[in-house]
């Protein structure tokens, strides 16, 4: 069950390495790795998918399309394969779906069900659980699905699907992959057209994938922004898929063999989507030493490696307009402006206080702890830099249950005067299971 993945706290202790070097490959891209099980859960035959993250969030999305009657096996060759149930064919579910950590799973999940002739019921841990569902609701239950909620929309959620749910078009109200995704899903057994019109672009990877698997789609650019089409009753063709790595999980390396001296690192097989590569172009803003090898389109996704070498620095004012393509990024980009010179303004990140936790507070409270200055905005966070000198350290971080800010935060350490102590080390693997059996690689200690 996903509520036991964190019992007991696992907490590190992170002392500064001399430098980094190496090549790396990192874990899949999630974004695509929770769509990829999906839609092969959707397709008549089987898919095979290559460099799945196997982390908690992507298997609890993998147990789900289980319970609701597609075949899933990885095998020896740590290739998986999907056999699908069609679009339409989804069965009931025997009991609740734990998606542990994962909100993406939830909200997806939550579109499929809500065109198929089933009611499924959705928990998740405690951190889960307090995140609110409510913008996902809406549009869902205008298309038809019956949806009760614990208080706010939060989770334990069931949702009761209609067949034939109703097309309709929607504006998203708030930029959200997740929010357009789950529609798009819903979509797929809806008669008709489903629109959804997105006034501020998001990641696309649900669009590009539904076209690879034969979905009739169409993507314009409208009055009132992009414009995102699909005809429903939809019959989807199994597909080959090589997930990308992931670039939400490079960024720590990016921000890594930038700070600390001396380094120069190779990150393997990135996926660099332009609805999500915002973290590079705000680290080159800043100086950052950043070349693209062997660029290459992957299953309609561009991909190539990353070098990464050790670079000066300088803060900026990031703007606004990359916060959609690098919302999971920004607590890596506190930490790079922390070693900068002069300040770095990071703001219209609003969604981050609704992440697994509130990003903003946590890594203002960790990075402050630690003796770097910030100031703290509703969407985001002043940063004042070290120069490039080692930041002070010493301090213990509250990791929160957020993968992402023991992340960070072990990035921060890696160039500090005294050792960091993250409280709880354990929810790394929700993201990147072999993160710190890396960071010893690329430190050149044995593991």
């Amino acid at each position: 069950m996903a509520h036991s993945f964190h019992t007991s706290p696992e907490p590190r202790v992170i002392r500064a390495p001399a430098r980094l070097s190496g090549r790396i490959r990192v874990p899949g891209d999630k974004s695509i790795s929770h769509r990829s099980l999906m839609l092969s859960a959707l397709a008549v035959g089987e898919s095979r998918i290559e460099g799945l993250l196997e982390g908690e969030d992507v298997l609890a999305t993998a147990a789900a399309m289980r319970a609701m009657g597609a075949t899933i096996t990885r095998g020896d060759d740590a290739v998986w394969r999907v056999h699908g149930v069609g679009v339409g064919g989804l069965l009931q579910p025997a009991q609740a779906l734990d998606m542990g950590n994962s909100g993406t799973s939830t909200r997806l999940l939550m579109g499929l069900v809500a065109s198929h002739a089933i009611s499924a019921t959705f928990v998740g841990d405690a951190s889960l659980s307090g995140r609110p569902m409510g913008r996902v609701i809406t549009p869902l239950a205008q298309m038809g699905a019956d949806i009760t909620a614990a208080p706010g929309g939060r989770l334990p959620l069931t949702v009761r699907g209609l067949v034939a749910a109703v097309p309709i078009d929607y504006e998203l109200p708030v930029a959200s992959a997740q929010v357009k995704s789950a529609v798009l899903l819903a979509a797929l057994n809806t008669p008709g057209i489903t629109r959804v019109i997105e006034p501020v672009p998001t990641r696309d990877h649900s669009e590009r994938m539904l076209a690879g698997f034969g979905a009739r789609l169409t993507v314009e650019q409208g009055p009132r922004g992009r414009v995102i089409a699909l005809e429903g009753e939809a019959e989807l063709r199994p597909q080959s898929i090589v997930v990308p790595g992931d670039p939400s999980s490079a960024a720590f390396w990016m921000v890594a063999a930038s700070v600390v001296p001396g380094s120069e690192v190779v990150i393997e097989n990135v996926g660099l989507n332009p609805t999500r590569a915002g973290l590079v172009t705000a680290l080159r803003m800043m100086g950052a030493d950043i070349e693209e090898l062997d660029a290459r389109t992957v299953g309609g996704e561009p991909v190539a490696d990353l070098r990464v070498r050790h670079a000066a620095l300088r803060g900026i004012e990031v703007p606004p307009d990359l916060a959609p393509s690098m919302i999971d990024e920004y607590p890596a980009l506190f930490v790079a402006a922390a070693f900068a010179s002069g300040a770095t303004v990071a703001r219209g990140a609003e969604e981050l206080r609704v992440k697994e936790s509130d990003r903003i507070a946590a890594m203002r409270a960790a990075l402050e702890a630690n003796g770097v200055t910030t100031e703290e905005h509703e969407d985001g966070l002043t940063v004042h830099g070290s120069g490039g000198e080692p930041i002070a350290g010493g301090a213990t971080v509250a990791t929160q249950l957020d993968h992402r800010i023991a992340m960070s935060m072990t990035v921060a350490a890696l160039h500090a005067r005294t050792a960091i102590t993250l409280d709880d080390a354990s929810p790394v693997a929700t993201s990147y299971p072999a993160f710190y059996q890396q960071l010893a690689e690329l430190s050149g200690e044995t593991v």
